[in-house]
This record gives structure tokens, sequence and C-alpha cells, in this order.
């Protein structure tokens, strides 16, 4: 059940902790039920045009298993100037332990999100940290807290070098080294691949990875921080397997449909939850961790003791 934020904690610098508070945006409040905007698919890249009914259940899936993890669900309320892309609530913002920065996304039609993002985490009473202004660009899916003090930032089509940039003036006197990683140029800008599209970070010490599609500077950044890297399985890559949300203490939120990551994950040593995806997910290009903006983790080691 949605239930309105009663506290106005918030923090980053982990993608791995215990998740404690979660934004989303239903496929309702992104305007899938109304025909102007579900008309755009085309244009947003959507395989075929979206099917509110079944991404709505979807959803309702998506936050059933967020909940059961024990996570405080936040719902980014409808705006007339969202696209059906703002379900993908990852991107517009990135939370951090000084506050939010709100991002300036590089796909033009996404803009209006990180206006609202901004203006509900100051509603909740979240600061805000700073923000990328023109003619930075920068979308919260190119980035990866590998550790607390270092953000590793994609080059690509929705985050430039001027965003990174600005990023790193945010965040260098708080003591974040923000590392700049190259990506592929794929398909192309209409089918754009975030730097969380080929790395998804499952626990402290561990990563899944696109490995042929990921740069070797990448790779060796990787090895050397210590990381063990699990691979996707490659038939199941137009699916987004490598899009894993880790839901802390070695526990998984994967789409339904990639049985054979799954199955690696689990062999991996992992509990894998899941919920079917095919149409929030696949049909937009957009995994579970692009539907969810974590704003609160609690890492094991500063979990509060009970006493009794």
């Amino acid at each position: 059940m949605m239930q309105a934020a009663t506290e106005t904690r918030c923090n980053g610098h982990s993608m791995v902790g215990s998740l404690q508070r979660v934004l989303v945006c239903s496929p309702a409040a992104a305007g899938w039920n109304q025909p102007d905007r579900a008309n755009q698919w085309r244009d947003l890249g959507f395989h075929h045009a979206p099917d509110f009914d079944e991404a709505s259940a979807q959803h309702a899936a998506l936050v059933h298993e967020l909940e059961a993890a024990g996570a405080e669900i936040i719902e980014l309320p409808a705006a007339a100037d969202f696209s059906v892309d703002a379900v993908y609530a990852h991107d517009a913002s990135l939370a951090t332990d000084f506050g939010l920065i709100v991002m300036r996304p590089g796909k033009a039609s996404r803009m209006a999100e990180a206006r609202h993002h901004r203006a509900l985490c100051q509603h909740l009473g979240i600061p805000i940290l700073g923000e990328i202004s023109a003619a930075g660009t920068t979308e919260a899916g190119d980035i990866v807290w590998l550790d607390s003090k270092t953000l590793l930032v994609g080059h690509g089509f929705r985050t430039n070098a001027e965003g990174i940039e600005q990023l790193r003036r945010l965040l260098a006197p708080k003591g974040v080294e923000v590392l700049s990683a190259p990506l592929p140029y794929a398909s192309g800008p209409t089918s754009c691949l975030h730097l969380m599209s080929l790395i998804s970070l499952l626990d402290e010490r561990t990563a899944l990875v696109d490995l042929p599609w990921l740069a070797v500077e990448t790779v060796e950044l990787l090895k050397q921080l210590g990381f063990q890297i699990v691979e996707v399985d490659y038939s199941e890559r137009e699916t987004l397997a490598c899009n894993v949300l880790a839901l802390g203490e070695k526990r998984l939120l994967a789409i339904e449909e990639n049985h054979k990551t799954n199955d690696h994950l689990r062999r991996a040593g992992f509990e894998v939850r899941t919920f079917s995806g095919s149409e929030l997910c696949i049909n937009g290009g957009g995994g579970p961790t692009c539907l969810t903006r974590p704003l609160l983790r609690v890492n094991c080691a500063t979990r509060p003791q009970s006493h009794q």
C-alpha cells in the first residue's frame, strides 16, 4: 500500500545497502492511460504502444516486492508535463549523503521530471545539494556508486562531459571522486545504453555486467577495486538482464523473464525475487533500477541494534 513519508531522512553513496525508502512513479502518474501521451511511444523508443492495465499490474507487483523487502514507498505525484518515460523514476535525481542532486536529462522530453523530483524532495524536507545546468546533461541511469567515495559516471548520449564536470565540482568538496566511463555507440542515440544497462552492483564486492559492451578501462577499474564479476546470459541482453536492483543483505529484485541470468545470480549466492516486466520494463527499456529512485539505504554495519 502506498504511504506518505513521515520522515525526512535521505542518503546515498551506496547502491547495495538495505533499501529503506524509495521513490516510484506509477503508470497512472506518468500518463500511460492518457492517449495523447501514450501515442508518443515511437518517438520515446518503446517497442509497441503501452498497455496501461498490464503495466499497472506489473508496477503493483514491483511495489509489493519493495514493501516486502522492508522499503517505504513514496509515490511521485502525477504532472501534466510528464511523458510516459516518467515511470522510470531513477533518472531525474541522484541521492547523496548531503542531499539531492537534480539532474538535467539528456532526453529533452524528460526535463520536467527533474523539476518535480526537486519539488517533492523539498516538500519532504530533503535538502538540495545542487542541480545540473545547461549545457550539462546528466541522467542517473549513467551513475554508479562504486563505494562511498567513488562515483562512476557514464559518458554517452544522455550524460555529457560538461554534466560530469558539474557533478565533479559539486562532490569534490565532499570528498567524492567522480570518474568518467566511456559508453559505446551501440545502436545510436535513439536506443542509448545507460551505464546501468551494463553494470548492476549486487553487493559491496560483486557486480553483474554485460562484459563485451563495457570499455576495457571500466572492467580494469572494477577488478582493481576488487569486484567479483558475474556475467549476464547474453541471450537475455535485449530483455534487460543486467538491470537488477540490490535490496541489501544478498537480496536482489530482477525481471522474471530473464530465467538464465537469474539462475546465474542464485548460483552466485543471491536471493533473487522477481516480477514480470514484459510491458513495464522490456517495452520501454527500463528495468527494476530504472523504476526506482532509492532515497535511503542502511548498511548492515550501521544498522541500529535492538536491545532486549
